[in-house]
C-alpha cells in the first residue's frame, strides 16, 4: 500500500460488511486521524469468546503518525475497542463527548491505564487543529446521549464521518435536535467524502423519534400491576429516563442491578441528564418488603448476556431478586446480530418462570438510534460530498446505501463499496483503490486476553463438533519398539463402552502406523510420528463413522 504525497487515505480497520467494531481512518502525508474504535459481539460459533476486536497491527507499525482519536458517541460497537488500542499505544490523545468520556473513562480504569491516558472533552464547537488536518464536529441524534458527527478538514476537502444518527427532530431529555445547518455549510465549503452510517439502509421510511417510545412506554407501564423489570442497554439514558418516569409518575420505586447499569446511572445524574429523586432509587432489602405494583427493577441483559442481571434472574441464581409469577419483563431494545438466539432463549425462561415478556417493535418499545432511507438521501443532499463511502454496515446494506446515494446525487462511479483494510485514496486527479492493509478480527476471551489466535478458535469448534481422540504410546526408538499401548481414549466423540470394537480397531490401526514410521528411519522423528498417527487415524475414523474428531498424539519415549 503506498500513499502519494498529494493524496488523502482512507480505510477502515473496522465496520465494514459487519455491524460493530468501528474504526475508520484519515491520512495525509504524516498525519492519522482515528475515528470511533469499538468492539464486536461475538457469533454464536466463536466459542469463549467475549468480543471481537480490530487488528490495530499497522497502526502500531504508524504510530507516530497518529495525531488523535476522536469519538462519535459512547456505544459499545464504537469505544469498546479503546482500551486494548491504548495498550498497544499508550500515548494517542482521545477526545469524545462528556457522557461517551465517562463511559471510557469506566473502561480504562478497568484496565490499570487511566492515569497514563491523555483524554479530553470535545463539544459540537470544538475544533482540532494539527499541522496539516484539522477535525470539528456537527451535532446529530442517536439512542445515546452527546452524538456527534466528525468532519476531518484536509487540502482536498473534508472527510465527513456520520457516526450513528438519525434525524429526530423532537430528541428527549433536552438533548437538541440535529444541526442541518452546520452539515449544510460543510456541504457548501467542499465534502470530499462522506462516511455514513448504513445500518438501516434497508428501511424505507424515517425512524421513529425517541419521543414516540416514551410515550408508548409510559402507557404500557401504566396500565401494569405486578412487579416491573425494565431491561436495556445502560447506555442507553434515553429509555432509563423514559422508565424512571414511568416510575415516578405511577408511584414505583426503582431498584438498579448490573455494573453498568449502576454506572450508566451514575453517570447520567452527574452529568445532569438525569433527574432523580432522592428518594426514588432502592436496594434489593427494600425492594423485597414493597408491594409488586411499587416496584420497577432497572437492569442489564437485554441481550441474553449469561452473566447479565437479567440472565441470573431468569435462571435462578440471581443472589437477590427471584423471579415472581406475574412479574412483566419489558425488552427495550433489538436483539444484536449474534445475539438472537440467546435473546430468545432468555424470553423463554422468563415466561416459564411465570413472567409476562412484552418485546419487540410490535409493542413500540423501541425504536432504532439509526436513520431509514429517506434520512440517508437527506444526509447526502446536505453535505453533497463529491465520493460517498457507506460504512458501518453488512455486505448488502452498504451496496443499497450507495444506490440510495446516486439517487441524491452522487455518481455511481464515485461511491466505494470498501471491505476492512481497503484502502481508497483520493487525489487531485480522481480516486483509486492503493491496496490493502492489515483489518482481521482479534477475538478476546473470557480473560480479557486479547490474543486468541484464529486457530485456537477453530480447535474449539471442532471439539464441540466432532469431540477429541487421544492416542498414547510408549516407544522405544533405540530399538524402534512400542513398549506399551497404544491407549486410545475418547472425550466427545464416542461412548468407549459402547464402542469397544472401534476403539480395538483404533488401537490396532494406531500401532501399525508406529511400526510403519519406526521403519522408514534410522532415527525417527517425534514430530514426523505424531503427524502420521493424527492424518492417518482421522482418515481411518472418518471411514469408521464420518466424522473428524481432533487427534492428540502422545509420545512418551524410553529413557
Amino acid at each position: 500500500m503506498r500513499i502519494k504525497n498529494n493524496e488523502v487515505a482512507v480505510y477502515a480497520i473496522g465496520g465494514l460488511h459487519e455491524i460493530g467494531k468501528n474504526m475508520y481512518c484519515v491520512q495525509y502525508q504524516d498525519e492519522i486521524i482515528i475515528m470511533d474504535c469499538g468492539i464486536k459481539f461475538p457469533e454464536d460459533d466463536l466459542l469463549g469468546i467475549n468480543y471481537v476486536i480490530s487488528d490495530y497491527s499497522y497502526l502500531i507499525k504508524n504510530r507516530k503518525k497518529i495525531k488523535a482519536l476522536v469519538v462519535s458517541h459512547g456505544h459499545e460497537d464504537h469505544i469498546g475497542g479503546i482500551p486494548f488500542l491504548l495498550e498497544k499505544i499508550p500515548e494517542i490523545p482521545v477526545y469524545a463527548t462528556p457522557f461517551a468520556l465517562s463511559l471510557i473513562r469506566g473502561k480504562l480504569e478497568e484496565h490499570g491505564i487511566l492515569k497514563t491516558t491523555e483524554l479530553h472533552e470535545e463539544h459540537e464547537d470544538t475544533v482540532l487543529k494539527f499541522k496539516k488536518l484539522s477535525v470539528s464536529f456537527f451535532r446529530t441524534t442517536h439512542s445515546i446521549p452527546d452524538t456527534l458527527g466528525i468532519a476531518v478538514h484536509t487540502p482536498l476537502g473534508a472527510v465527513v464521518f456520520t457516526g450513528d444518527f438519525k434525524f429526530d427532530l423532537t430528541p428527549v431529555m433536552n438533548q437538541p435536535a440535529p444541526d442541518f445547518q452546520k452539515m449544510a455549510q460543510l456541504g457548501k465549503e467542499g465534502v470530499l467524502a462522506l462516511l455514513s452510517d448504513s445500518t438501516n439502509a434497508e428501511v424505507t421510511q424515517f425512524t421513529k423519534s425517541e419521543r414516540f417510545v416514551a410515550q408508548s412506554l409510559h402507557n404500557i407501564i401504566t396500565g401494569i400491576h405486578g412487579r416491573i423489570i425494565f431491561a436495556t442497554f445502560a447506555s442507553n439514558l434515553y429509555r432509563v429516563s423514559t422508565a424512571i418516569q414511568a416510575a415516578i409518575d405511577t408511584g414505583r420505586k426503582v431498584a438498579i442491578f448490573g455494573r453498568s447499569m449502576e454506572n450508566g446511572v451514575a453517570n447520567g445524574i452527574d452529568l445532569g441528564y438525569l433527574n432523580v429523586p432522592k428518594d426514588l432509587i432502592v436496594n434489593a432489602k427494600e425492594i423485597n418488603k414493597l408491594p409488586p405494583d411499587k416496584v420497577m427493577i432497572l437492569c442489564t441483559g437485554s441481550q441474553g448476556e449469561p452473566l447479565a442481571a437479567l440472565s441470573r434472574i431468569a435462571n435462578g441464581t440471581h443472589r437477590q431478586i427471584t423471579l415472581q409469577p406475574g412479574d412483566t419483563v419489558i425488552f427495550s431494545s433489538n436483539p444484536i446480530p449474534g445475539n438472537t438466539l440467546s435473546v430468545n432463549h432468555l424470553i423463554n425462561k422468563l415466561m416459564e418462570g411465570g413472567a409476562n415478556v412484552i418485546h419487540g417493535r410490535v409493542n413500540n418499545v423501541h425504536t432504532s438510534g439509526h436513520g431509514g432511507q429517506e434520512e440517508l438521501k437527506m444526509m447526502v443532499r446536505l453535505s453533497k460530498p463529491k465520493y460517498m463511502i457507506p460504512v458501518h454496515g453488512e455486505y448488502r446494506m452498504q451496496v443499497i446505501h450507495t444506490q440510495l446515494a446516486q439517487e441524491a446525487g452522487v455518481p455511481a462511479e464515485n461511491t466505494f463499496v470498501l471491505s476492512n483494510g481497503e484502502v481508497v485514496c483520493f487525489g487531485p486527479n480522481g480516486a483509486r483503490i492503493a491496496g490493502r492493509i492489515p483489518a482481521g478480527d482479534v477475538y478476546v476471551d473470557t480473560s480479557g486476553t486479547a490474543d486468541v489466535d484464529n486457530v485456537v478458535v477453530h480447535d474449539r469448534q471442532i471439539l464441540s463438533e466432532e469431540g477429541l481422540v487421544v492416542a498414547v504410546a510408549t516407544i522405544d526408538y533405540k530399538h524402534k519398539r512400542v513398549l506399551a499401548g497404544p491407549d486410545i481414549l475418547s472425550r466427545g466423540f464416542v461412548y468407549m463402552r459402547e464402542s469397544t470394537e472401534l476403539i480395538n480397531q483404533t488401537q490396532k490401526h494406531v500401532y501399525h502406523v508406529l511400526r510403519n514410521e519406526m521403519a522408514k528411519s534410522d532415527k525417527p522423528k517425534e514430530s514426523d510420528i505424531k503427524k502420521a498417527i493424527s492424518e492417518n487415524l482421522s482418515d481411518f475414523l472418518y471411514s469408521k463413522t464420518e466424522r473428524r474428531p481432533m487427534i492428540l498424539p502422545i509420545i512418551i519415549e524410553k529413557k
